[in-house]
């Protein structure tokens, strides 16, 4: 090879990257050894037809060269150079921009990890689920009696109810503020969440204490995982739009820093409101309320029957009409049915053998499109005689 003059590269187009030119070149000439590379073009390729085509024709219809005739110019170099350049920096800004918007959802995921490891970590979770259950509730509370409003402005009964019927927390707040000499909104925010406290140390009481923060630490570890799904999800949607705020002249980065700060806030406060939720409506049962539920349960299972009842009405009561109007055959086929119920055997785990006899008809034959003895108004075929 290299007493034939050494490697020769042919490339058959300019990449938009000069790195990848500039390797190929360096192919020929490893280590000082000889080597050459000529690279052809054309007027059409995408590089010189995007940046710098129209300028190169202008210039080739002022010379009026034929077509197919080469061109070997410095000036052609420089253009597809500063072609390179311009694909470049706008793949440069394309990967600026991209890590920029990554940067967002990184440093949340950090938060989200450094959290999630704690937890992993920790052999015990009460403080953190304390902390959670007394920001709920100040939430909570500070919806119905908000800072520095006058007592005429308090909504105790709604927060009352409130409490009662999603937290389960029965607690009397207007009786509190009642026994007040003073209204004073934060003495009944202590009093609140030592009730809270109150209630939840019952539970821990019923259900013990290790086997409880053993619950505490998984119902905390889904709601952080399912949560985080959805947020990224949400993410990735506001990403797709966000280039629209553009035309708004809105800073799209900027915007969308804004908006996934304020997803991320509800994100943590959606994470506490199911944690303590769940927590605190949450129903310790007994060993022996266990034992009586999967009792009644066995029972309801031994005990269960299938029947099938006539969609339209009683058969009795048709064949009672049936004779009280004079159809004689249409009594005398709902007989022949109940003497065929009668005869049809038992199914109630009896082994014993029972003697099939046989069916009579005591009317005349009724054709599958004649009108159902029962008086219901459908024909036979679809009523009483209908195919299994």
């Amino acid at each position: 090879m290299i007493h034939e003059g050494g490697l020769h590269i042919i490339g058959t187009e300019r990449h938009e990257s000069r790195r990848i030119d500039n390797q190929l070149r360096g192919r020929s000439g490893r280590q000082g050894d000889p080597g050459s590379s000529r690279f052809y073009l054309s007027m059409e390729d995408p590089l010189l037809k995007i940046f710098a085509g129209d300028r190169l024709m202008a210039i080739m219809d002022k010379l009026k060269l034929p077509e197919g005739e080469a061109i070997e110019a410095g000036m052609v170099s420089r253009s597809i150079e500063s072609a390179q350049r311009k694909v470049e920096a706008r793949n440069f800004d394309i990967r600026k921009q991209l890590l920029e918007y990554d940067d967002v959802a990184n440093d949340q995921r950090r938060i989200i990890y450094k959290d999630r490891n704690e937890i992993l970590d920790a052999a015990d979770v009460r403080e953190r689920i304390d902390s959670l259950r007394h920001q709920v509730i100040e939430t909570l509370f500070r919806e119905h009696l908000p800072h520095e409003s006058m007592e005429e402005q308090w909504e105790l009964e709604a927060l009352q109810s409130t409490l009662a019927a999603e937290w389960n927390l029965h607690v009397s707040i207007r009786q509190w503020a009642s026994e007040q000499a003073q209204a004073d909104d934060e003495a009944l925010l202590a009093q609140l969440i030592a009730s809270a406290d109150e209630a939840y140390a019952g539970k821990l009481d019923a259900a013990g204490s290790e086997a409880f923060a053993a619950f505490e630490k998984t119902v905390l570890l889904q709601a952080i995982d399912n949560h985080w799904r959805d947020h990224l999800s949400t993410l990735d949607y506001l990403r797709q739009g966000i280039h629209l705020r553009g035309y708004a002249q809105k800073n799209p980065k900027q915007e969308y820093k804004r908006e996934a700060f304020e997803l991320f806030a509800r994100l943590q406060e959606r994470i506490r409101m199911d944690v303590v939720k769940l927590l605190m409506t949450v129903t310790i049962a007994s060993p022996e309320q266990a034992q009586a539920a999967q009792a009644i349960q066995a029972q309801q299972q031994a005990g269960l029957q299938i029947k099938f009842i006539h969609s339209d009405a009683d058969a009795a009561g048709m064949s009672l009409q049936a004779a009280s109007d004079g159809s004689q055959a249409g009594l005398a086929d709902a007989q022949s049915l109940a003497l065929a119920a009668q005869q049809l055997p038992s199914s109630q785990g009896q082994d014993a053998q029972v003697s099939q006899q046989p069916l009579r008809r005591f009317g005349e034959k009724i054709g599958r499109n004649d009108p159902c003895p029962c008086g219901s108004g459908k024909k036979f075929k679809q009523c009483h005689g209908r195919v299994a």
